[in-house]
């Protein structure tokens, strides 16, 4: 089976790095993987970087794409993914997520009648204003796999009007809806031993076992209203004021560029002074994970460190109105705050004043990405 795999934003380099894994140890009907990389994400150290500490196969073709507005960088890349298949001819186009970079080939390999496999199908937060949901909607409505990482995943299909039947060979009509557990899960568990034995990201800040929050704030709704970002960033100097506690702050290149043009005022002065909230460069994949799994809180707007967070057993307030990953939310590990200072601080006391919620396995065995692979060379045409 030949499979183009499409990546172009930093959290669809790691979920490959999974499937990368699995296919490289088949043995009998192996699968051969093609890479394309789309450029959404081009900055070094959100891209490139990933590649090299994960060990991933650098990608066959580089579309450059680069930022833009939703329509022209979709439109970049329909251009360049459609170009590449009709070259390349693969079986089976592989999507992950919820990107501009997935819309963009869940459309093309569909107008061009290959079959499209989901990798995280079936997540919703029921909010179309979110491009992520809009783009995830679409991609599920082409695909021929529908890879859920979750019970509740494969529910939302259900109640879309999926049906749950593997006995018929799969189409875009009649696709496959499989719980396959999540990839990221085993990403987590694979390299958590490696984090531990190779990042120095806590020694190099200081950081001891639960005595910093990690905070990641990267979403456009967040970044791009001065006055959001701005009572976001002084609800986490409150968070520090309260508990005494450091925030740590990877931070994303666009959030850089926009804490630049917040309004004078307490908030941006406790930042250039460095008080209370401390801003580090974004963390590589490694580090991360050895910067979630000793934080004493994780307050973030990113699906994926939500997740991340709850592999690790360590409580999240979600910097967002909803969340696509709800079951987060239902067992009390997670709690949604959205921009507003005061739930923000109500989450933040929950968790820090309060004992460490329960984690019940919600996301597979590990082993997500093997059931992948059986599936599609199962359900394949021989």
């Amino acid at each position: 089976m030949h499979l183009l795999t499409i990546i172009g934003a930093r959290p669809q380099i790691i979920k490959a790095a999974a499937m990368s894994r699995a296919i490289a140890a088949l043995h009998g009907r192996p699968i051969r993987e093609t890479i394309l990389h789309t450029g959404q994400h081009y900055d070094e150290n959100m891209s490139q970087v990933f590649f090299d500490e994960l060990g991933i196969p650098r990608p066959d073709i580089q579309l450059g794409v680069g930022s833009g507005g939703h329509g022209a960088q979709t439109a970049r890349m329909l251009e360049g993914i459609e170009a590449a298949l009709l070259k390349e001819r693969p079986d089976v186009v592989l999507l992950y997520g919820d990107t501009n970079s997935t819309l963009a080939g869940a459309v093309a390999a569909a107008k061009l009648r290959i079959p499209v496999a989901h990798v995280e199908a079936g997540l919703r937060s029921f909010n179309k204003a979110m491009p992520e949901e809009v783009n995830r909607i679409v991609c599920d409505h082409c695909s021929t796999w529908l890879f859920c990482p979750t019970s509740t995943a494969v529910e939302n299909l259900q109640r879309e009007g999926f049906s749950l039947g593997t006995d018929q060979r799969p189409t875009a009509d009649r696709p496959h809806v499989v719980l396959s557990g999540d990839v990221m899960y085993d990403n987590s568990m694979h390299f958590a031993g490696l984090a531990a034995a190779r990042s120095t990201i806590l020694a190099d800040l200081g950081l001891g076992t639960g005595n910093y929050v990690l905070a990641t704030v990267h979403r456009d709704n967040n970044t791009d209203d001065p006055a959001r970002l701005n009572a976001l960033l002084g609800a986490l100097l409150d968070v520090y004021a309260e508990h005494s506690t450091e925030v740590v702050l990877p931070l994303h290149p666009r959030t850089r560029q926009r804490i630049k043009d917040l309004p004078p005022g307490p908030v941006s002065e406790a930042l250039e002074q460095g008080r209370g909230i401390r801003i580090i460069p974004p963390a590589g994949f490694l580090d991360m994970i050895a910067l979630e799994r000793h934080a004493r809180l994780v307050m973030t707007d990113s699906g994926g460190v939500q997740k991340e967070a709850y592999f690790f057993r360590v409580p999240c307030v979600i910097l967002r109105p909803e969340t696509e990953w709800v079951e987060l939310v239902a067992h009390g590990q997670a709690i949604l705050a959205d921009a507003d200072p005061v739930r923000i601080a109500e989450a933040a006391r929950h968790f820090l004043n309060g004992t460490r919620p329960e984690t019940p396995p919600l996301f597979g065995d590990g082993h997500a990405a093997e059931h992948i692979c059986a599936e599609l060379l199962r359900s394949f045409p021989q």
